[in-house]
């Protein structure tokens, strides 16, 4: 796959989780009767309007990257209908719905992932690797082979697998796959003395794995989603009580999170998971990791973020007294230069010390 091909779509899919987050705020906004002034695709300047929808102008913006919302009044609370107008509650449900749609399409491209994949079969080897020369090669097994039996004779597990292999060194025997739904039966013998690095037949496996209903596959979704999460909020803790390395709990930025963008491309096409399945298990893997993340990291009590304007209603809900809004504008604007900082440093490491994949 070509890098331009690569850094297109890179540049789609990303900008399409940072417009389903901004799709959250709007669609919450109108259920709840914020007034929304602009729903902009792409950042601006502005390209054109396209057209208008109950108040809202519906730009194309010149920076073909995401989008954005602009809500009426949203840092001036005498503006009627506007978003600082608004009760807490609405507020509150306005800003956690950008990181609910980025959840959302996190757990439904998990969904679609599991599906596809499905679920490890214990008694199925899917092979990954054969050596040239080998026995395997000679059959010949192929890459992306399933092996369902030995001699005729099934396997409850990959090591029974193997000790059936290790019983018939230097005899031949047969080998059952199934290859792309057909079944074939080759025949080879193990070597006795294989190459160093090698086994006695030349392949490399993995349990293969088989479809899962819709309604597992959301299970095995929400478990993802539910890891991940705990993951993060746990990271801090596992770094101090050195559960995990400084360069495991390192950020990325765009250009990090496009190395492994890449490398997932790079797996699409040469591994033999991926060829089992039409779908680009591996990309489809770091966008449902990557949606996620993005929920999660505007949910951080950061002013600037949205959950630092959620820290900001707490008063609101405790006390019934509102922050000044001169006070708290003049904090995101703080915070907003320190987050670009922040971003600008962690893309200069990505490009200095670029992420390993392992």
């Amino acid at each position: 796959m070509t890098t331009l091909w690569t850094v297109l779509q890179f540049v789609i899919v990303f900008g399409l989780l940072v417009f389903f987050h901004e799709m959250g705020h709007f669609l919450t906004s109108k259920a709840l009767g914020i007034e929304i002034e602009e729903f902009g695709f792409g950042y601006p300047p502005r390209l054109v309007k396209l057209f208008s929808w109950k108040g809202t102008d519906v730009t194309l913006n010149w920076i073909p990257f995401g989008g954005f919302v602009r809500p009426k009044g949203e840092g001036d609370e005498t503006v009627e209908g506007g978003m600082a107008a608004a009760p807490a509650w609405k507020r509150f449900l306005v800003l956690v719905s950008g990181a609910g749609m980025n959840f959302l399409i996190g757990i439904l491209v998990l969904v679609l992932m599991f599906s596809a994949i499905g679920s490890p079969v214990q008694n199925q080897a899917l092979i990954t690797e054969i050596s040239p020369n080998s026995p395997a090669a000679n059959a010949p097994l192929q890459v992306g082979d399933v092996v369902t039996a030995i001699n005729g004779r099934s396997f409850a597990d990959l090591t029974q697998m193997n000790k059936l292999i290790q019983e018939n060194i230097g005899v031949p025997l047969t080998i059952s796959v199934l290859r792309r739904g057909e079944r074939l039966d080759l025949e080879l013998t193990p070597r006795l003395n294989p190459p160093e690095g090698e086994g006695s037949v030349g392949i490399w496996y993995t349990n293969a794995y088989a479809p899962l209903p819709f309604i597992k596959a959301l299970g095995s979704a929400f478990q993802a989603f539910g890891n991940q999460a705990k993951q993060t909020i746990l990271l801090p803790y596992n770094l101090i009580a050195g559960k995990i390395s400084g360069d495991e709990a390192r950020l990325v930025g765009i250009k990090g999170i496009f190395d492994i963008f890449s490398n997932a491309s790079e797996l699409d096409q040469s591994s033999a998971v991926a060829a089992a399945t039409p779908l680009p298990v591996f990309r489809l893997s770091v966008i449902s990791t990557v949606s996620i993340a993005l929920g999660l990291t505007n949910l951080l009590p950061i002013p600037a973020l949205d959950g630092g304007q959620i820290l900001f209603l707490l008063p609101e809900f405790l006390f019934k007294k509102r922050i000044p809004q001169k006070v708290a504008n003049a904090i995101n604007s703080v915070f907003f230069i320190l987050l670009i900082a922040l971003m600008f440093f962690i893309t200069v490491q990505d490009f200095l010390h670029p992420i390993i994949q392992p």
